[in-house]
């Protein structure tokens, strides 16, 4: 990766893997480096010196384009997402990126409108329009998202670095969600017979897989892409969470009832997703795996 840049593109589990890299690179040599830090809302920059190695996060929540202008029916105000059209925010960047992660999911369980072809097709946590159906849910407008993105990508007629899809981070909330109760009090990973089968979770990463390969049947520029499935094997871990302990008071105690069973600690088992990154970029810069699969 000397010379090259790496971005984490997606929502706050982006921004978690992005951190945990940060992480491991300051003490990656024999003297602790801090890289050069630039950027504004629309992306930010890590620069290391001594490698010439760039590592970028910019957010997008969905990674389709948004608005809260009203359209049809839909108020303005509420968001509307075009799953049908890439966020343009992070699209201008594409070419300048040798290597991109892409994470989203958990942020189609949040109240917005789906825009398909410029038509209201459904929401989630609205639809006031109780005469007719929706046509889509949250999670089908999820595996349409995937399909927009992973496609534009594929097409862009100026890209031609890597692609690594990590597939759908599980969450660990028990008795209730983040808002209200949810907590998760593991202190080591779970073993396969205590697993817990999470429907929302396994539908999620199913769709995911299917925009996936959708998106990539659509290539016709010289990327690469790679699904990493994380899903299955980190449900494993609801040790691996802050749980109350994210926020702390200066005397060590949690400042929040509140508890978070969606972000990883550092370190911990968000370090191993970049270890896999890592070796994934040295077999596609090695040659060693196909253009795509």
């Amino acid at each position: 990766m000397r010379g090259k840049t790496l971005a984490f593109i997606g929502d706050s589990v982006a921004r978690n893997q992005m951190e945990s890299l940060l992480c491991l690179l300051w003490q990656a040599s024999l003297q602790v480096e801090v890289p050069n830090e630039r950027g504004n809302k629309r992306i930010h920059r890590f620069y290391f010196r001594s490698t010439s190695t760039t590592i970028v996060r910019v957010w997008s929540s969905w990674l389709v384009h948004q608005t809260p202008e009203a359209i049809d029916f839909a108020p303005e105000g509420v968001t509307k997402l075009h799953l049908d059209s890439p966020y343009e925010n992070f699209m201008e960047f594409i070419p300048t990126f040798d290597v991109v992660v892409l994470s989203s999911g958990h942020w189609f369980a949040k109240r917005s409108v789906y825009v398909l072809n410029n038509e209201i097709v459904g929401g989630q946590l609205w639809w006031p329009d109780k005469s007719r159906e929706a046509k889509i849910n949250n999670i089908e407008a999820f595996g349409v998202s995937v399909e927009t993105i992973v496609a534009s990508m594929a097409t862009h007629p100026n890209f031609t670095g890597l692609t690594i899809l990590r597939t759908y981070s599980p969450d660990h909330y028990e008795g209730g969600a983040w808002n209200s109760g949810g907590s998760c009090t593991g202190t080591r990973p779970l073993e396969p017979e205590q697993l817990v089968k999470n429907d929302y979770t396994d539908i999620m990463h199913e769709k995911q897989m299917t925009g996936f390969h959708r998106g990539i049947q659509k290539k016709s520029n010289k990327s690469k892409f790679v699904m990493m499935d994380i899903t299955e094997v980190f449900s494993y871990r609801y040790d691996g969470h802050p749980g109350p302990f994210r926020t702390l008071s200066p005397d060590g105690k949690p400042r929040t009832r509140m508890q978070d069973c969606l972000h990883w600690c550092m370190p911990g088992p968000i370090d191993t997703w970049n270890e896999l990154v890592l070796e994934i970029i040295r077999r596609e810069y090695e040659g060693k795996r196909s253009s795509s699969s």
